[in-house]
């Protein structure tokens, strides 16, 4: 097979790792997007958010990575041709497919030779259907095309290591040629392929997501029984995950899933199943588990503080997990428009998603920003947790004594052993587990 070019539409989280993932397997690489000043950045060897290992990789690859505006240049240079844009969540639940739909219609519109298309954002099972019926309708030339799917698996923070060293590879097609192109290009991998039937892969990405989802929020479910009687969520969590009929990932109690995937993408699943008539009910009980840990949090903080009006709290974490800026439906956010409201002070701290949260909650007399967490805890009458960064767990418990006015934390991710804390005079109040006072 002769060498394939490669075009990626669409250089958010997902088009970007992946842009930059087939340009390090040697690839010529087309990166698309509409946003000028996105595409000046890459220009200029700069990645437009934080990923761990990304700058460094567009660097290094740079030579055959190209970027532009125009779908065209990727469309006339590439063999095969990644959707990679966003499927926002509408009102309803639903996935909003405008976006592939008019990526579609430019690719068709300027399509003069053979290409393979294929859906790598998440999108509803029979959307690859509505490509193709897209592509009939707005096709120039008689030319042909095939269309594929090829979900991706990327965690954000670890999105680079999980391209090149992914867990398994989902090839979705309807013919041989597709097939043997998606192959070809993940020949170097070494991973398990799954190759199966367009809609199949479609829903293996939804139903991933959706299991996922449902191991955290069963999880805080028992770890709000834990708070009650007085037990250790931690070793529930172990003793289950031992069980290799259910697995120790994903089984950290804490105050919920965040980010552009699981949120939405439980709500798109459970109007699929509306669609087709199905009870799907049990994905609600899940959202509606993960809505309500902001205040299982809440109810936590006033049992170590009684009342948070009036007092400094500091706050540690923004982003929705550790290693990105993403504050994409963070619990953050709900967290601390509560805490806002109900008259606190907020000192908040985080590594690398204070910019975004600026864009959410401005500086003001109750909300101040801090470049480093020892400087964020001076004075105040609490530690809130709410991102597990690595950070956090290493710093001088001893020398964060002495700059707090009262020594409490309340702990959202449970990143702590309570005998380290208590050594150090702190109270601490973790999720699902028993608090450890010191007065």
């Amino acid at each position: 097979m002769k060498e394939i070019k490669i075009g990626v539409i669409g250089t958010g989280r997902v088009g970007l790792v992946t842009a930059a993932g087939f340009a390090d397997k040697g690839f010529e690489v087309w990166g698309v997007d509409n946003d000028r000043k996105k595409i000046e950045k890459l220009k200029n060897k700069e990645s437009p958010f934080y990923e761990p290992e990304l700058d460094e990789l567009i660097k290094k690859n740079f030579e055959r990575l190209h970027f532009t505006e125009e779908i065209k240049d990727a469309v006339s240079n590439c063999d095969i041709l990644f959707i990679c844009v966003g499927t926002p969540q509408r009102e309803d639940g639903s996935a909003d497919l405008s976006f592939v739909e008019g990526v579609t219609r430019q690719i068709a519109g300027c399509l003069d030779k053979y290409i393979l298309i294929v859906e790598k954002s998440t999108v509803p099972v029979k959307t690859a259907e509505w490509i193709k019926k897209v592509m009939r309708l707005y096709l120039k030339k008689n030319v042909e095309y095939d269309v594929a799917s090829n979900p991706e698996f990327l965690r954000e923070g670890k999105a680079v290591y999980d391209f090149m060293y992914p867990d398994r590879i989902v090839i979705g097609v309807e013919s041989e040629k597709a097939k043997n192109i998606l192959l070809e290009i993940y020949k170097d991998f070494n991973s398990e392929i799954v190759i199966t039937d367009i809609k199949t892969a479609e829903i293996i990405k939804h139903a991933s997501n959706a299991f996922l989802a449902t191991k955290i929020s069963f999880i805080n479910m028992i770890s709000d029984l834990c708070d009650k009687v007085g037990a250790d969520v931690d070793e529930v969590a172990h003793a289950m995950g031992l069980d290799e009929r259910i697995g120790k990932e994903f089984l950290k109690a804490g105050i919920g899933y965040g980010g552009s995937c699981f949120p939405k993408d439980i709500k798109a699943f459970k109007r699929i199943g509306d669609e087709y008539k199905l009870n799907f009910s049990l994905l609600e009980c899940v959202d509606r588990i993960n809505a309500q840990r902001p205040l299982k949090f809440f109810e936590k903080v006033k049992s170590a503080l009684w009342s948070v009006r009036g007092k400094t709290l500091c706050i540690w974490g923004l982003s929705f997990k550790p290693d990105t800026d993403d504050i994409r439906e963070a619990p953050s956010i709900r967290i601390v428009k509560i805490l806002h409201d109900e008259g606190a002070i907020l000192n908040l701290y985080d590594p690398k998603a204070i910019p975004e949260f600026k864009k959410v909650f401005p500086e003001g007399e109750r909300i101040r920003y801090f470049n480093s967490p020892y400087d964020s805890a001076k004075g105040s009458h609490a530690i809130l947790i709410l991102t597990e960064w690595d950070e956090f767990k290493n710093l001088d418990l001893g020398k964060l004594r002495s700059l707090v006015e009262v020594p409490i934390i309340v702990d959202g991710r449970n990143i702590f052993k309570k005998e380290e804390i208590a050594e150090k005079g702190f109270s601490y109040y973790p999720m699902g587990k028993p608090p450890c006072e010191s007065f």
